[in-house]
């Protein structure tokens, strides 16, 4: 059954009290409609906070990732001005969702425009004439399959961009980009695209969790640095459940971690390079010092050769309390609900269980606090959009692989004014810090430019933010990064 097209969007007045800071903003959520030929083919979703001002203020673009994932989660999780309620290390609350006033909100020093690319959230393509006469179009379900795709994907979002400046009137506001995981990689392919294609310069692009060259993401028998940049992650998780032997003074991460990064780098790739013609002792060695590490009994990494992924560490971890640890923060637990089955069946608690936060808090905030009159399904996080896309970048593949880092390059020497910050949670299997890290040492960006690019992580998963510790300090570097940004 096709879903109803009634909408409405709505514009708001609030205010934000921050310490003895008081922010009176507007709130508009709404749908802006993209064009082919001056033709309507889709009505895009955003809320945008635009805060009241005597001076220019700059504009910051937020959309999240999967792909297939609407803006909800750094909407809610931690840059609008309400945010879901975590516990103190992200730990999950009880039912029902819970919001609060963010004392965090980048709402502070940037208005804000949180995008639903088409087929997440409440956006939507508008269904062509039905070429049937018998069968009315708007039976016809309405092709999103169309913007599922990397290219037309990065156009709509430029498109609606350069559309919303020009409604607004901001074409002269420090306009920055920010996204989370394929986000992340979203942002560094239009670090070049929005200059080239859509005369937008940027005054700051932003990669939260990001996944930048899917290369790093394949795990096979014929390939070495997805397994070692996975390692620090691994070591510093094992580390936080005390199941590591720590190296240096017990309880000392930071050490913990330098050493992991180390031994990835320096010993567990030549060793995977070598394969078996590594000496007996020499293998033997490295697989010692992995299982150290990383808290797994040495017979577990020689079974795997050394190439422990991240199921296998979720799984084995913590078997003997019938606990898993969770993908996206593996400080997190679980309880395993099938421990005598040969692998994990059940769910990532730190994926699944957030739906119902996200879910509840997006759908209250809209509908209630916001205004938004509309019948559509909100969709958070589609699997039906993250099976349907398409990678194909017209022959722009690197080795079977598509990647962003080479566009970001382009797109910091294009404009060597540009600030860009690339952050991560520490405890994040799926899309580790060190990937990130290891990157920016192969980018070979010129001393004019390579001071321009900020790594920092912090103590948290994917969405390090529900940690209320990092995301304080994260609010106070990203504070400091947009004024040197815009000074």
């Amino acid at each position: 059954m096709a879903e109803t097209t009634t909408r409405q969007g709505k514009t708001t007045e609030h205010t934000l009290q921050l310490g003895d800071l008081s922010i009176s903003y507007t709130a508009a959520a709404e749908w802006q409609t993209l064009f082919d030929r001056e033709k309507p083919i889709a009505e895009m979703f955003y809320v945008a906070y635009l805060a009241k001002s005597d001076s220019p203020r700059p504009v910051t673009f937020v959309f999240n990732g999967g792909p297939g994932a609407a803006s909800a989660y750094l909407h809610l999780g931690a840059l609008g001005p309400k945010r879901i309620y975590f516990d103190a290390n992200g730990n999950l609350p009880k039912p029902p969702v819970r919001l609060v006033d963010n004392a965090e909100s980048w709402l502070s020093f940037t208005d804000l425009v949180f995008i639903d690319p088409i087929g997440t959230g409440f956006s939507r393509s508008i269904p062509k004439e039905s070429e049937n006469k018998e069968k009315p179009a708007e039976e016809e379900k309405p092709k999103d399959s169309e913007f599922w795709q990397v290219d037309r994907d990065l156009k709509a979002i430029g498109e609606f961009i350069q559309r919303f400046l020009s409604r607004q009137n901001r074409w002269l506001s420090p306009v920055f980009i920010a996204g989370e995981s394929y986000g992340g990689f979203r942002v560094a392919k239009l670090a070049q695209k929005l200059q080239q294609e859509f005369g937008i310069g940027l005054s700051g692009a932003i990669m939260i969790s990001p996944a930048l060259e899917f290369s790093l993401l394949d795990e096979s028998d014929y390939t070495l640095t997805a397994w070692a940049t996975l390692v620090p992650s691994l070591a510093v998780s094992a580390a936080h459940h005390d199941r590591a032997k720590w190296a240096g003074a017990t309880g000392d991460l930071a050490a913990h971690r330098a050493a992991a990064e180390q031994f990835a780098r320096q010993k567990l790739i030549p060793a995977l390079a070598l394969g078996d013609a590594l000496d007996a002792e020499e293998q033997k060695a490295v697989y010692q010092q992995l299982a150290a590490l990383i808290g797994l009994p040495e017979s577990i990494v020689e079974r795997q050769g050394g190439r422990v992924g991240l199921e296998i560490f979720s799984r084995e971890l913590l078997r003997d309390q019938q606990k898993i640890v969770g993908l996206y923060d593996a400080s997190i637990t679980a309880i395993d609900p099938f421990p005598d089955r040969t692998s994990f069946e059940g769910s990532d608690p730190t994926l699944d269980g957030l739906d119902r936060l996200f879910t509840g808090g997006i759908n209250s905030h809209l509908r209630d606090t916001l205004g938004v009159e509309t019948d559509l399904t909100y969709y958070l996080l589609s699997l039906e959009v993250f099976k349907a896309w398409k990678y194909d970048l017209k022959g722009d593949f690197k080795q079977g692989f598509v990647g962003s880092i080479d566009d970001l390059r382009v797109g910091m020497t294009l404009n060597p004014f540009m600030q860009v910050y690339i952050c991560h949670g520490i405890f994040d299997l799926v899309t580790p810090y060190f990937a990130s890290n290891h990157l920016a040492d192969l980018m070979k960006l010129h001393s004019e430019v390579r001071s321009n690019l900020t790594l920092k992580h912090y103590l948290g998963g994917h969405m390090f933010y529900t940690w209320e510790k990092s995301r304080q300090e994260w609010f106070a570097d990203m504070t400091a990064f947009y004024q040197k940004a815009i000074g």
